[in-house]
């Protein structure tokens, strides 16, 4: 029999939070170098809108693919590996965008980004529940995707540090952030053990997800709750992918902003997405803690994120200035902040099978956003504005209130009483 792991402190499972939160950061600075540098690779090589968006487009469905892919290796195989694979192949992707020549060059090295980075978030997932009883898998899973913006607050502020004047001087990023990706592969194989994040066993999961833990995974995906989910998601990331692949252009060929300001506003737009994703999470858990249920408390955190998100409405009728920035602020927080709510109810679905329903997830997530950047670019193209796309795209974690709805936990029917 192998050696019985020692038992780690209470404190271990922050720390491996706080890698997550990092590789969540690595994450967005490899995707988000593209949109930063957008204005610049479109004048290069001489891109519509319609063949930017068709570039996010391809990031959005290699990444559906690879949710279902790496979403089944995270339940078959040791998270621990699987998750150093898949870091250290998209930063190798990240790196080989910068030797990109021409539109077809963008499209493929894009698509082989999105398809490995689509494996942090069925480990990541399934890592916080695993170290993480159910009190504490909204703060943790608001730690994980607030790592996301950690890494999109940072990329700004560096870009213009990296870049340099000229044809080709908005290469040099793609080869540093890819860089510091994989040095992130060396404190996640020193932190985490080899037996720390094993495979999971039908016997193993006594505890977490209750009587749903036995069920067949074909039964779990055609059951109402997980389509559920699904509709949520698709709302909510379609939400969030248009406005931080599009949020520099808009500013900069919308509203006039040069290239200095638009990054800095971006990297503030970021740290407040970061503030409203970590409030969330932790306004969700001391909601619980005072006696509401788990679910009621999530309900209510996203509705009010939601309504934040939904002020896109408004950004039509404002021009350059500060109640344009403030709103969009508020919509950074209101877009992010639902997230950690979302990933709480998938990690409620099962335990047997968390990798494969939140690559599943990560396909519902992908498909429309990818499908939704291409029709943001045509849309753009015809009217000469981003401003209806952009409005249209804060409504939709609105329409996901109803799905979220019916994922609520349903009372048990009274027994019959005995004659």
């Amino acid at each position: 029999m192998p050696p019985t792991p020692t038992p780690r402190p209470p404190s271990w499972r922050w720390v491996v939070c706080g890698l997550l939160l990092l590789a969540s950061a690595v994450n967005y600075m490899d995707r988000q170098t593209l949109a930063g540098a957008s204005v610049r690779i479109s004048r290069e090589f001489s891109l519509t809108q319609t063949a930017y968006g068709e570039v996010e487009a391809a990031f959005g469905y290699a990444f559906a693919a690879g949710s279902l892919v790496f979403g089944w290796m995270a339940d078959r195989f040791p998270v621990r590996w699987v998750y150093a694979g898949v870091l250290a192949l998209w930063s190798l992707a990240g790196m080989a965008t910068g030797t990109a020549r021409d539109h077809g060059d963008l499209l493929f090295w894009r698509a082989v980004l999105g398809f490995f980075e689509a494996g942090h978030w069925p480990c990541a997932v399934r890592t916080t529940r695993m170290v993480l009883d159910e009190r504490q898998r909204s703060l943790g899973n608001g730690l994980l995707q607030g790592g996301a913006t950690l890494g999109a607050v940072v990329t700004p502020l560096v870009l213009p540090w990296l870049m340099r004047d000229g044809a080709g001087g908005w290469r040099p990023p793609f080869l540093f952030l890819g860089l510091v990706g994989l040095a992130w592969l060396v404190p996640w194989l020193l932190v985490v053990r080899a037996g720390d994040l094993p495979v999971e066993r039908p016997a193993e999961r006594a505890s977490g997800s209750g009587p749903r833990d036995g069920e067949g995974f074909l039964r779990i995906v055609f059951s109402g709750r997980m389509l559920a989910v699904l509709a949520v998601v698709a709302c909510i990331n379609t939400t969030w992918q248009v406005l931080r692949a599009w949020l520099p252009k808009f500013l900069q060929e919308g509203r006039g902003y040069d290239e200095t300001a638009a990054l800095r506003f971006n990297s503030a737009w970021f740290l407040a997405a970061d503030v409203g994703c970590l409030a969330a999470g932790a306004l969700a858990t001391w909601l619980a803690s005072r006696g509401r249920s788990p679910h009621a408390a999530r309900f209510t955190v996203f509705a009010g994120c939601a309504l934040a998100a939904a002020l896109t409405v408004l950004a039509p009728r404002l021009p350059a200035g500060a109640p344009l920035l403030g709103v969009l602020l508020l919509v950074a927080a209101g877009s992010l902040g639902v997230f950690p709510l979302y990933h709480t109810f998938t990690q409620d679905l099962s335990a047997r099978h968390q990798g494969k329903v939140t690559g599943l997830a990560g396909v519902a997530a992908w498909l429309l956003p990818a499908q939704a950047q291409r029709f943001f670019g045509v849309l753009a193209d015809r009217t000469g504005s981003m401003d209806t796309g952009l409005a249209l795209a804060g409504l939709l974690p609105l329409l996901a209130l109803l799905p979220l709805w019916f994922l609520r936990p349903r009372a048990a029917k009274p027994a019959a009483t005995p004659p």
